[in-house]
């Protein structure tokens, strides 16, 4: 199976244009294509993971990925799948975040002897002259038609600030930029960017011909994999100081039952034909195939050893309740109150939950635990001296866990 097709039946591939075209560059490992990445954090997380996923795929095929950083768009955002505008960044704190990018990005990516590429859409935006901009660029797209795009479509209602409605003229200048200087012929992206890329694709044949050689595609599940990164206390990460191996192992193997085999297809490279034989698991196999999962990511982002040692850990927790590498927090002499800490606090100061509202419900709803004993009563408290050498194992339901120490 080549690769295309490949792609179709991991079910990445949602919508393109010139689909002959696309199919016979990527095949043939002619493809030079980019996807972009805004660096709104100093980390990415596993809304990303799709879209690294598919360059490596498509590097392994002979095909050439532009990694686009940012640099410049981040400073608008992206007003894409929003309510509200973006927190506005400083320059020096964009900067950082691409190098923290360009760093994590070399696990999935091989940037030697010009195999790939790590740009920066700051060369070429930060120094645009605006009514250049306006007259050689502005003059190609449609207010009317941009107005109809889904990203600005659902923020009319709450507002849409004129700084973020330039964002799609900006992702569009992107695609021409890379066209012209590095010969770029496709550009990929999730599914709630098709707008925006479509954009481009049009600017590009617009300004310079219908002739030019530009293509788009979006991937199926991006958008649903910026929902992936979510919990309840946040994104996921790929960072290990922000998210353990061991935290991103639970992650994965706590998805849905309905998820599981999606996620294997879509984001692991075991074979097709391997997880073919999948389809027809159920119950405690549907198990064994989250721990699948949860290694061959954990493995992809951290490496082996990393993956295996959260898997030991993994199944020790389940068997005694204890982990040696399961997440920490460590209270304060401040936390307690002479000598004690209630149950509701200890929820909150370990992060379990982020209020003391919400530590109620999970307590009075049957769902703390503390040393694998359920705790019942809000009133519940413990000394100081309990928490001392191993400290205690506080499980909010079956997935969410800390080992709290003093």
């Amino acid at each position: 199976m080549k690769i295309y097709e490949e792609l179709k039946a991991r079910g990445l591939i949602a919508q393109v244009t010139d689909e002959e075209e696309i199919r016979e560059l990527i095949n043939e490992g002619k493809a030079t294509f980019y996807i972009g990445f805004d660096p709104t954090a100093d980390s990415l997380h596993v809304g990303h993971f799709m879209a690294l996923c598919l360059m490596k795929r498509l590097q392994e095929a002979g095909n050439k990925p532009i990694a686009l950083i940012g640099g410049a768009t981040g400073m608008i955002g992206d007003p894409s799948g929003r309510s509200d505008m973006r927190t506005m960044m400083t320059k020096e704190t964009i900067d950082h975040n691409c190098e923290c990018f360009k760093k994590q990005m070399s696990r999935f990516i091989d940037f030697s002897e010009g195999k790939a590429m790590l740009v920066n859409n700051a060369d070429w935006l930060s120094g645009l002259n605006y009514i250049e901009l306006l007259r050689d660029v502005g003059t190609h797209f449609s207010v009317n038609r941009m107005l109809t795009a889904e990203c600005y479509k659902q923020r009319m209602e709450k507002g849409l600030s004129f700084l973020e409605f330039n964002y799609m003229i900006m992702q569009s200048y992107d695609f021409l930029a890379l066209y012209e200087k590095y010969g770029c012929n496709m550009q990929f992206g999730g599914d709630d960017q098709w707008s925006n890329m479509l954009g481009g694709t049009e600017l590009i044949r617009r300004k310079l011909g219908k002739n030019a050689y530009a293509m788009t595609i979006t991937l199926l599940l991006n958008s649903e994999g910026k929902k992936m990164g979510k919990t309840q206390k946040g994104a996921v990460w790929l960072d290990p100081e922000k998210t353990s191996p061991f935290e991103f192992y639970q992650y994965w193997r706590n998805v849905a039952d309905a998820d599981v085999l999606k996620c294997i297809r879509m984001l692991t490279f075991l074979p097709l034909s391997e997880i073919e034989k999948m389809d027809t698991w159920e119950g405690s196999q549907l198990n064994q195939a989250k721990e699948i999962l949860a290694f061959e990511l954990t493995k992809l982002v951290h490496g082996e050893e990393e993956a295996t040692k959260a898997q030991e850990s993994a199944k020790a927790l389940f068997a005694s309740g204890v982990a040696a590498d399961m997440p920490t927090s460590v209270l304060a002499d401040e936390d307690f109150t002479e000598g004690s800490i209630d149950i509701l606090t200890v929820l909150v100061k370990s992060g379990l939950v982020p209020s003391k509202s919400e530590a109620r419900r999970a307590v009075e709803q049957g769902g703390v635990t503390v040393d694998g004993e359920k705790v019942t009563e809000i009133k519940t408290s413990f000394d100081k001296a309990s928490f001392a050498g191993e400290g205690k194992v506080v499980k909010r339901g079956k997935k969410n866990f800390r080992k709290v120490t003093i």
